[in-house]
């Protein structure tokens, strides 16, 4: 007996067969996850340290929008991310 979770996955991939990606699409996909993953890694470390610079100071205002910021660009840059993992999936080879 299948659980729904196997039978909607067989639906699923009769209606949109999953794609086999080549080497060199893993490789490129690796690489702008590495590369995305040092953007990010880069604006929270800028980021945190104007967070604890503003919360030392008793600035709580800045704080929290530091924080938003933080989150908006950790969301621009995952989509970002995502649109140029898309791309290269697209990519016929």
């Amino acid at each position: 007996m299948k659980t729904a979770y196997e039978l909607a996955m067989e639906r699923l991939n009769k209606n949109a067969p999953a794609k086999k990606l080549t080497e060199a699409q893993k490789r490129e996909l690796a690489e702008w996850d590495s590369r995305y993953a040092a953007k990010i890694a880069e604006r929270e470390i800028a980021l945190k340290d104007e967070i604890a610079k503003a919360n030392a100071a008793g600035d709580f205002e800045k704080v929290e929008t530091l924080q938003k910021q933080l989150t908006s660009e950790r969301k621009k840059l995952q989509t970002e991310l995502e649109e140029k993992k898309e791309q290269v999936r697209q990519t016929v080879q």
